[in-house]
């Protein structure tokens, strides 16, 4: 019964799945298209089961008991400042899966109905090759993505001569393997793949400097999608093509668009050919450059006088779970009648929406969130800009310093409001390494300290 109508069922939770992704593009939506995605998803584990050509229930059982308990456990523990890590983690997850599938699909054909040892059928071999290379890609590729991350791994690019050449011609041993490999069914073709690719998931992504990653989490997401796709045609699970498709297709449209937004070159995305080089460290109040170091109590009178302010929220604020206090601060302005937004920077943070996400946890209201391209007109107009741990997408060497690596990506023109208030936990540079001159500007005021103390103590002093 559930074999004739698995079909069915399969393509119910693919529409689930497409309306989760819609629900996902909005913020007043997301929370729905989340519970769409979950449900999408019980429903196809749920099919799976009940299928009659499943084997050993008690394997599949202890799996679900031992998976389940890490992801409650890790979405219990895990800080919203980690996300950026857990997701590219996750993505690795996906790509081992992949390359597990193709192995056991490649040793044991007959037991996923693609033939017999030695005679696989063509159209197999190929769907398997594609999906274990693009699989292993995704796996060492998301491994060095968390590592640059999580800060085990140093952000810095690794770059030396010859490296794109090297990847090329990677690229052109793969496919020669893949063509062999469909020629003779040979197991050696079959782990050459495997190895040269998990090597050319780690070359594409250590030249990535820390500015950029924000966009390789986004392309190692569609990267995984693909993966799945590829094993799903091995697997002939109409779903997980589907599932793996949408994936794909979702995150290289999010990779473009976030190209867009830091004016880099999307087939450099996908080739691994950019990465920021490191900037000096800075330091202040030597030599020519001085900045203004003020307090609390400065920028409570600053702003409690202040007709328009726009907050920036940026990795600072997530590292120190600011978001709430800055809720706090935003309620405690309007009710002065201070003019109140927020501008959010498409790369803001260590992945797409990510401070979106904290604003949403601390109830902001949608209609106060604006992104770059609605909100940078507005900064001319403001009093004041509240940058709370913002560096690189604030730094105005973007438009006017060439030799700056990160030279010709779109930044929110803080500097052109009257007052910049900044809080850092110091005067280092940004994620990227790149020095920030805006903090030597003479309408900014630097306000050192950890973000959410110091917008206490902001709080505190407009209270008093």
């Amino acid at each position: 019964m559930i074999a004739s109508i698995a079909p069915i069922l399969y393509l119910f939770s693919a529409v689930l799945f497409i309306l989760a992704l819609r629900g996902l593009s909005h913020p007043e939506s997301a929370r729905g298209g989340l519970n769409l995605g979950i449900l999408g998803m019980m429903l196809a584990i749920l099919t799976t089961i009940l299928t009659p050509t499943i084997a050993s229930y008690g394997l599949i059982v202890t799996g679900i008991i031992i998976g389940g308990f890490i992801g409650t456990v890790t979405a219990l523990k895990i800080k919203m400042t980690a996300l950026p890590q857990l997701v590219a983690a996750f993505h690795s997850l996906v790509g081992l899966a992949a390359v597990c599938v193709a192995v056991a699909a490649f040793h044991n054909p007959q037991s996923y109905g693609i033939g017999a040892p030695g005679e696989i059928k063509l159209s197999s071999l190929i769907e398997m090759a594609l999906g274990v290379a693009i699989g292993a890609i995704t796996f060492t590729g998301s491994v060095i993505a968390w590592g640059k991350l999580q800060g085990v791994i140093s952000g810095k690019p690794v770059t030396f001569s010859g490296q794109h050449l090297l990847n090329a011609g990677l690229v052109i041993l793969i496919l020669g393997l893949i063509i062999l490999l469909c020629l003779s069914e040979g197991a050696l073709y079959f782990w050459g793949i495997i190895a040269l690719s998990l090597l050319l998931g780690i070359l594409l992504i250590i030249p990535i400097g820390g500015a950029d990653m924000p966009v390789i989490v986004s392309m190692l997401n569609s990267y995984s999608g693909w993966a799945a796709a590829g094993i799903g045609f091995t697997l002939q699970n109409p779903l997980l093509i589907i599932t793996g498709a949408l994936v794909g297709a979702s995150g290289a449209i999010l990779s473009y668009i976030m190209c867009k937004g830091m004016n880099r070159s999307f087939l450099s995305v996908i080739l691994g050919g950019f990465g920021a080089e490191q900037g000096g460290s800075v330091s202040y109040g030597s030599g020519e450059k001085s900045a203004k170091i003020g307090s609390a109590d400065d920028a409570a009178f600053i702003m409690k006088n202040a007709a328009r302010v726009i907050i920036v929220p940026g990795y600072g604020m997530a590292v120190a779970q600011a978001q709430h206090v800055v809720r706090e601060l935003s309620d405690m302005l309007k009710s002065h009648g201070v003019d109140v937004k927020f501008a959010i920077h498409p790369v803001a943070g260590r992945m797409p929406g990510h401070m979106n996400v904290l604003l949403a946890e601390a109830n902001v209201p949608y209609d106060e969130v604006f992104e770059l391209e609605d909100i940078n007109r507005e900064f001319a107009q403001a009093d004041v800009a509240y940058v709370i741990g913002a560096n690189d997408i604030t730094n105005p060497s973007a438009r006017s310093d060439s030799s700056s690596p990160i030279y010709g990506m779109p930044v929110l023109d803080v500097e052109r409001a009257k007052t910049v208030l900044f809080v850092k936990r110091s005067m280092g540079s940004g994620y990227s390494g790149v020095d920030n001159p805006l903090f030597f500007a003479e309408n900014t005021l630097m306000l050192l300290g950890d973000a959410k103390k110091m917008t206490e103590d902001i709080v505190k002093a407009m209270e008093a």
